[in-house]
């Protein structure tokens, strides 16, 4: 459940403003987590026009949790938060999650003109707020996915590679997105053509081989995430699509 919903918060986004013109404000995604036939849990990632400080921003919120015989074995309980501007750079994220007795609630929030951030732990208070200087290019968890949505279709078509660096709890990490191919997908809804993408950590970290993951997005300007796999020692983890309201535009699901 960690894996996958990690993938969703980091890759999947939405968003809107003016300079999103793909994604619908109040745009709502839904996912069904699963091992092979059993559903583990769901996720959903949201999106919501707002303001921030006294500017224009849209809200974005990742929940997801386990559900029946998962929920029973390891709860889950996790909820991701990103304020993001009209030139889609982060302006404030959040990580509160609850893994069996595991919890972790992080704040951070990104100073864009001067290309630094503040980051809290709220749980270890006794732990000091820490100011990192960070690349002009930095995204957070959240708001990367919708950066990479609203990316022209010309930096997303088979052969692309798209690098860029992802604050991730309290580290930076260099990311590389490699669209691998066109693909059609099955859903519940049906089958749709999307484009496979692989992700990896510059520096080697993060996913090892035998968890590999990848990803498949619609193949059309809404570049809806349908379907996401992680390989794991034993079988695969899948996030696939399960509902989906206010898209901007018709997705093209064929019986």
């Amino acid at each position: 459940m960690k894996h996958i919903f990690l993938l969703l918060a980091v890759l999947l986004c939405t968003g809107a403003s003016a300079q999103f013109d793909n994604i619908n404000p109040g745009e709502v995604l839904g996912y069904r987590i699963h091992y092979g036939f059993i559903t583990a849990g769901n996720a959903t990632l949201a999106t919501t026009k707002t303001s921030y400080n006294g500017q224009p921003a849209f809200y974005v919120r990742g929940t997801g949790k386990t559900s029946g015989a998962a929920k029973a074995l390891f709860k889950v309980e996790d909820v991701y938060e990103s304020y993001i501007n009209a030139k889609k750079e982060p302006l404030f994220y959040v990580r509160n999650v609850a893994e069996g007795s595991y919890r972790q609630h992080l704040q951070t929030t990104f100073n864009p003109n001067t290309n630094s951030l503040v980051f809290v732990d709220k749980i270890h208070t006794d732990r000091p707020a820490k100011t990192v200087k960070v690349p002009g290019d930095v995204q957070d968890m959240m708001s990367c996915f919708y950066y990479l949505r609203s990316l022209p279709a010309d930096n997303l078509k088979v052969g692309s590679v798209i690098r860029m660096n992802v604050w991730v709890d309290d580290e930076l990490f260099p990311f590389q997105l490699k669209v691998v191919s066109a693909e059609n997908i099955s859903t519940k809804f049906g089958k749709i053509n999307c484009l496979k993408i692989i992700p990896s950590v510059m520096s080697g970290r993060v996913f090892k081989q035998k968890e590999g993951v990848t990803m498949w997005v619609s193949n059309d300007q809404n570049r809806v995430p349908i379907l996401i796999k992680a390989e794991l020692a034993v079988g695969s983890l899948k996030a696939s699509i399960d509902s989906y309201t206010n898209v901007k535009y018709p997705l093209s699901f064929k019986k």
